[in-house]
């Protein structure tokens, strides 16, 4: 950014680890009280409160060490400006969710999904799907935006886990965003270590591939085992009769999805191409949902019809619907339903942008990279950071890049080729950023979705203990860092480090 100020000048004293720790002990403990007090509410503003507190204690103890209030308000500034891009996806992701609904695209793919899809597999299946559209288009967000929403009703709509299902999709998603040489971040993570893109993916098959399969077969046993589902074939029936009464159901309605992964596929950047997709779902509710568009604005005529599409853009669509199931299912979506969401990204990447600015984040790394003597040590470390990194700063990016500058010298003194670190920071940093609330990643994916990240009110619940795939893999890379497998030596050829 060109209005972005040096963290260091004459009068910033170096960040003691006391200082870097001192933020982040605070978050830690008012978060924990956050979930204690306000259980799965602690989302809806508490988990807010505790990020802007402990953004305040950085900012009086970056002032302590040097800085002016200009500069923590630039570095402020300069998070909430890494977390805009996807600001504005939520807003056209809400915008894409309430068109589609009306237009019947959701509805159709989950009339069809319910016929189609067995509950015995389905959450091997989600995770499998999703993986196949992640890895054709390389966006995990766009894949979850989009088919994930109807997973997640055919789950509902089947009784079965949303938790396990949300897991599955998130699993398949990254997967396929993770070894997709079109996505954003595996493209980040090659650029970041001076790799070639495809010696990176090539790299990644040895973590990536092992443990997917072994998400397959755990989501298969899960599928299997289920014995919660009370839906009868007469329950089935009276959904499937209650979405066809609601909405004119045929192929023709799924053409927004169809347009959607095309353009994600040409890689036309997301916010235009998710708006191009709401408008389309609009487009298609005038000519074959004029009921639904009817009953969404009280009224008849063509003003009406207008109101109704535009009402479904900001406020979502709200079903009529008598039978509880359907209305529940499809009464959601709109821009203003990512408000808080947005809220908590807002909260949390102005933390993230102080403590980068005060010079907190190096200050952890730097300790953490002084107990790596040995090649499992240095990717444990790498791997701990890059999570940490995720829950500090709170945006993916941010966790590829500062770890991926910092630790290449130090993988190079271990005789570690580049693409052991690119692989790592895509085991770690890429994969965690799903698994913490306030992430943007985890943020996006539980108001998407509509499953809590974590959700501690019943036990230990949420979408996160079920991504199989995303916890399995950085645990696979530590194994690898340990026993020396798969570890390719150092090549100063193709590793020449430049900035």
């Amino acid at each position: 950014m060109s209005d972005r100020q040096p963290i260091t000048s004459n009068s910033l004293s170096p960040a003691s680890l006391l200082d870097a720790l001192l933020p982040l002990a605070s978050l830690i403990i008012l978060l924990s009280l956050s979930v204690y007090i306000f259980g799965e509410d602690s989302s809806y503003g508490p988990n807010q409160i505790a990020l802007l507190i402990c953004a305040g204690i950085a900012a009086i103890i970056g002032m302590k060490n040097g800085l002016t209030y200009e500069q923590i308000e630039k570095g402020m500034f300069h998070g909430v400006n890494l977390a805009l891009s996807a600001i504005f996806i939520l807003f056209a992701v809400g915008a894409l969710i309430g068109t589609w609904i009306l237009a019947g695209t959701v509805p159709s793919m989950i009339y069809y999904g319910i016929q189609i899809l067995s509950p015995d597999w389905f959450y091997a299946a989600c995770c499998l799907i999703c993986a196949i559209v992640g890895l054709s288009i390389g966006s995990s967000w766009t894949t979850a935006g989009t088919l994930g929403i109807a997973l997640i009703g055919i789950a509902s709509a089947l009784d079965l886990s949303l938790y396990i299902s949300a897991g599955a999709i998130i699993s398949g998603a990254y997967f396929g965003d993770k070894m997709s040489p079109l996505s954003d971040t595996t493209n980040l993570a090659a650029a970041v270590v001076s790799q070639d893109i495809f010696k990176h993916i090539r790299h990644m098959v040895w973590t990536t591939a092992p443990a997917f399969i072994m998400a397959i077969i755990l989501f298969s046993i899960l599928g299997l085992a289920e014995t919660t589902s009370e839906v009868s074939n007469s329950d089935i029936e009276a959904l499937l009769t209650a979405l066809k009464s609601e909405f004119t159901l045929s192929w023709v309605t799924l053409l927004p999805l169809f347009l959607l992964l095309f353009m994600a596929w040409r890689k036309i950047p997301a916010y235009p191409a998710l708006l191009l997709g709401a408008a389309t779902g609009g487009v298609i509710a005038f000519f074959y949902q004029p009921q639904a568009i009817n009953n969404l604005s009280e009224g008849s005529g063509w003003a009406n019809q207008l109101k109704g599409i535009w009402i479904s853009m900001f406020d979502g669509y709200s079903s009529p619907s008598d039978n509880e199931s359907i209305a529940d299912l499809l009464s959601k979506g709109g821009m203003s339903s990512m408000l808080n969401t947005v809220w908590l990204i807002m909260s949390a990447v102005a933390f993230g942008g102080i403590m980068e600015r005060a010079g907190f984040l190096k200050r952890l790394v730097t300790s953490a990279m002084s107990g790596a003597k040995s090649s499992g040590r240095l990717i444990t470390t790498t791997v701990l950071t890059c999570i940490g990194m995720n829950a500090t700063a709170a945006d993916q990016y941010m966790a590829i890049i500062i770890p991926g500058r910092m630790f290449r010298e130090a993988f190079e003194k271990q005789g570690l080729d580049g693409s052991n670190l690119s692989r790592t920071l895509e085991d770690s940093a890429t994969l965690s950023s799903a698994l913490i609330p306030w992430n943007t990643c985890g943020a996006y994916m539980s108001a998407t979705l509509g499953v809590a990240v974590w959700d501690f009110t019943d036990g230990i619940g949420g979408y996160a203990p079920f991504a199989f795939f995303n916890l399995i893999c950085p645990m696979l890379a530590i194994v690898y860092g340990f026993f020396a497998f798969k570890q390719l030596p150092f090549d100063a050829e193709n590793n020449k480090i430049t900035d």
